[in-house]
Parts: structure tokens; sequence; C-alpha cells
């Protein structure tokens, strides 16, 4: 294991005073979080299994940028399994890049929804959108959710811990 990199822990944010503020902010701060434990780790352990269920930290932000792209933008996951491996040809650099491209693009969309219980906007792709609400909270649960997992991998890594 290498030299242990403690970073100073980041507090939740402190929104607004709305409800889409409050969801948003604890949003992106999750967003930040898990992109910041995956930049910087060293290959090949980025993308080495760590646990059984073969889950390793490059996977798991292949995986978010998938999520976010199909709430937000509709895209569609025939595999979500698959989505939970990065390409041997994917550099970590290039995994850390797609998820914030996918995030902008996300928020691109969240800016223009002001009514939280309007379905997200879709391209005309048939399917029935969740509330923006909905969206928000789940995407709060599954990057939160995986943000842990991605806090334990990368300490096993390298321990490297905080925020």
């Amino acid at each position: 294991m290498a030299t242990r990199d403690r970073r100073r822990d980041t507090p939740p944010p402190r929104t607004g005073g709305s409800e889409a503020e409050t969801l948003r902010g604890f949003l992106d701060y999750l967003r930040t979080s898990v992109a910041a434990k995956a930049e910087g780790a060293p290959e090949p352990e980025v993308r080495t299994a760590a646990v059984r269920s073969g889950t390793n930290l490059l996977g798991l932000l292949n995986h978010l940028t998938y999520v976010e792209r199909a709430i937000f933008l509709g895209d569609q996951v025939t595999d979500w399994q698959a989505t939970f491996r990065a390409a041997p040809t994917d550099s970590v650099a290039e995994v850390v890049a797609r998820y914030r491209t996918a995030v902008e693009s996300a928020n691109a969309v969240l800016d223009g929804c002001a009514d939280l219980a309007a379905p997200v906007p879709r391209p005309e792709s048939g399917k029935p959108a969740p509330s923006v609400r909905w969206a928000l909270t789940h995407m709060i649960e599954e990057t939160g959710r995986h943000a842990g997992h991605a806090d334990i991998l990368r300490e096993l890594i390298d321990g490297s811990t905080g925020r």
C-alpha cells in the first residue's frame, strides 16, 4: 500500500432555502466527492476488483456516468451490469472527464426545470420520465451509495481517505 493521503474532510453543503437548491447542492457535493476518489488513482489498481463482487473504482464512476445520462438525458441502457466496467483502453482521466461531461449535461437539463413535480424533459423516446424531484432524490441515493463504495475502494488502493 502506498503512503496515506489524508484529505481534509469537506462538510456537507450549506445550500439555499428552496427544496431544489438543497437537492441540487447535495447531489453536486456527492458528484464532486465521487469524481475526486477516482481522480489520480493509480493503474491498474483503479480497475482491479478489490471485493468479491468484482466492483472496482473506475467501474463505479463509469456506471454513474451511465446513470446520470439515463435519468437526466433519457439515454437507454440495455445492460446495466456492463456499465460497471470501463473499457481497457479508457484512462482514469478519460472516465473522469466523461463523468463530468455527463454531470454538466444533466445540470443543463435541470437548469431548465422550475417545477420539481414536472417530468424530466426527454427527447422523444416514448418512455415516461420520472419527476424532477424523484430524479434528483434517486441520483442523491445512487451517487451517495457509490461514493461510500468509492471511499472504501480508494482507501484499499493507496490509503487515501477524506472527501
